[in-house]
């Protein structure tokens, strides 16, 4: 489930091309119907501008949120970026609110201890570099496991069985980088931030970052579809 254009899977979806596995892009934005979740491997719910409560905004939004949350509940793998966290955690029943000010720019997380044994991020040692864009964020659903952190924003990465819900990008390519700065609402949250003139700056530091977040992103989405995607059945 795709909210907007620039906001694709991009390396989480060259993994998912790399090792054949078919995708139906929905793009919500676009007019796009929600198909039933049944019969799907898993599901990726990516990233926006917008926020989980403008469901009077945007009417896919509830029902996006009643899909995840049915997907979860019956078990199907979830995978969750920035808005699609977010959305998760909503969705799920724990709140979401904008915070303080945006978190934007290539900023490190921290492993909590339980992430050591998590399936998914098992494989990392922190912390680890992220590409962090967003204002909202998010309280933990009853039974969710915190999996990393960041001193903004505590609520960085959680799992709820096979759903999890990332914070962060270390998906994005230097060309949608790129893409996001020329974007007046994304523009904005970067100048807020760092000021005008600041999106130079943040391309070099991401373009430094790329080689880590990739494999971060690699590692991370590998071990999600290994663990829960390839391993079970469609859900019923």
């Amino acid at each position: 489930m795709q909210h907007v254009d620039c906001e694709p899977p991009a390396e989480y979806e060259d993994v998912l091309i790399e090792r054949g596995i078919g995708v139906e892009r929905v793009v919500l934005a676009d007019g796009a119907v929600l198909p039933g979740w049944r019969g799907f491997a898993g599901v990726i719910v990516m990233g926006g501008p917008m926020g989980a409560y403008d469901t009077g905004k945007f009417a896919w939004l509830k029902p996006e949120l009643a899909l995840i949350r049915d997907a979860v509940s019956a078990g199907c793998p979830v995978w969750g970026v920035c808005l699609g966290a977010q959305l998760l955690a909503a969705a799920m029943g724990a709140r979401v609110w904008t915070g303080p000010e945006p978190e934007v720019g290539v900023l490190d997380v921290d492993l909590t201890p339980a992430a050591r044994d998590d399936p998914v991020f098992g494989g990392l040692t922190g912390p680890v570099p992220t590409l962090q864009w967003h204002a909202d964020t998010f309280g933990l659903p009853d039974g969710a496991v915190l999996l990393a952190s960041s001193a903004m924003y505590p609520n960085q990465a959680f799992r709820v069985g096979s759903a999890y819900g990332i914070q962060f990008h270390v998906e994005v390519t230097r060309d949608l980088a790129e893409e996001w700065v020329g974007i007046p609402e994304y523009a904005h949250s970067l100048e807020t931030v760092h000021g005008a003139g600041s999106a130079g700056a943040l391309l070099d530091d991401l373009t430094r970052a790329l080689p880590a977040m990739r494999s971060v992103a690699r590692t991370l989405f590998g071990n999600w579809l290994d663990a829960f995607v390839l391993a079970g059945e469609p859900a019923p």
